[in-house]
């Protein structure tokens, strides 16, 4: 099975939106009924088309990253925000249970809000089934919070091993017109809490936390040698240790990027991903070939069988067991 880790709901119909513009305009807000033809026909052109015909099977599909918005401050919003985008998640994991797995989105606002992110974590995963969340490290889009690391962030964390269930890193827009959101924004972050985690021991307090680290891991794989020689420098444990809880996906657009990350990252640490409908549009004017169709580069780098195999289906069934329980329901 070809499992996509990472895919966003960037094509909902129009009446999320306006809900939200209502939201943010202090009106009284109301998300208008959107039917199952309405959400049927907002994927079966876009995002299931292109899982399709490029030979993906099934997508980890969340609510669209940059709508998250989490530097709006108001807990209520986040919440009534969240639910709704992810109610509308859940119920194409429910048109098309053998295509789309759901993740969360959670209620995050820069002061926190972790009762609320807590409380809709346990709705999501827990009551509905969905596989995993979003965990944005910097709601206030300008890095003002503390780290993913700091105490602050423990209930989330408690709560994501009582689940079992783990939290792809994923930021939302950046309010710093310094840093483009999809072009360093994200990759940016990426980089950011794989330094936080290095300096950390994180992971000795939450053995069973598992944290995926999109885009490839941002500057990981290029720098490799950076960070070992500052953990030497400085104390930290080696970078190699967090792979016993840390995975990168590849949402990476170029081959030579593709295979730096295999070679630098181990295999069973990857989990295939193409970022669709997302980031990048249309195809590599050199090589003809669309920019996230990953697929493509996962395949030409020279992996063996069993490898291959690993990276596309069968570390998310090992590092999402929801995903594992939900494929085995649904064969």
């Amino acid at each position: 099975m070809i499992i996509d880790v990472h895919g966003h709901y960037t094509t909902a119909p129009p009446a999320l939106q306006h809900f939200r513009d209502a939201q943010l305009a202090g009106e009284a807000a109301e998300l208008a009924q959107i039917s199952d033809e309405q959400l049927r026909d907002s994927v079966e052109r876009n995002q299931l088309r292109v899982l399709t015909e490029r030979g993906g099977e099934l997508m980890l599909f969340s609510p669209k990253a940059s709508g998250m918005e989490h530097h709006v401050s108001d807990p209520a919003l986040a919440l009534d925000w969240a639910r709704a985008s992810n109610d509308l998640v859940h119920r194409l994991g429910e048109l098309y249970p053998h295509r789309f797995a759901p993740v969360a989105q959670l209620p995050q606002t820069p002061d926190g809000n972790i009762a609320n992110v807590v409380a809709e974590l346990h709705r999501a995963v827990g009551e509905l089934g969905f596989v995993g969340v979003n965990l944005n490290p910097d709601p206030s889009g300008t890095w003002a919070g503390p780290p993913l690391t700091d105490e602050s962030w423990f209930p989330v964390y408690e709560a994501l091993e009582a689940l079992d269930a783990p939290a792809m890193v994923h930021v939302s827009t950046a309010c710093n017109p310094n840093f483009h959101t999809l072009g360093a924004h994200y990759l940016n972050a990426d980089t950011s809490v794989f330094v936080q985690l290095l300096q950390s021991d994180l992971f000795k307090r939450f053995p069973r936390l598992r944290l995926v680290i999109p885009h490839g891991g941002g500057a990981v794989p290029y720098h490799w040698g950076r960070y070992r020689g500052l953990a030497m420098r400085n104390g930290w444990q080696d970078p190699s240790d967090l792979w016993r809880n840390v995975f990168v996906d590849t949402a990476v657009y170029h081959q030579p990027g593709i295979d730096l990350l295999l070679d630098v990252v181990p295999v069973e640490n990857v989990l295939f991903a193409s970022e669709m409908l997302g980031a990048v549009r249309g195809a590599d004017p050199d090589t003809g070939i669309e920019w996230d169709d990953t697929l493509v580069y996962v395949r030409r780098a020279g992996l063996s069988d069993d490898a291959l195999r690993a990276v596309l289906g069968e570390n998310a069934l090992r590092v999402y067991p929801r995903l594992a329980s939900r494929a085995a329901s649904t064969a």
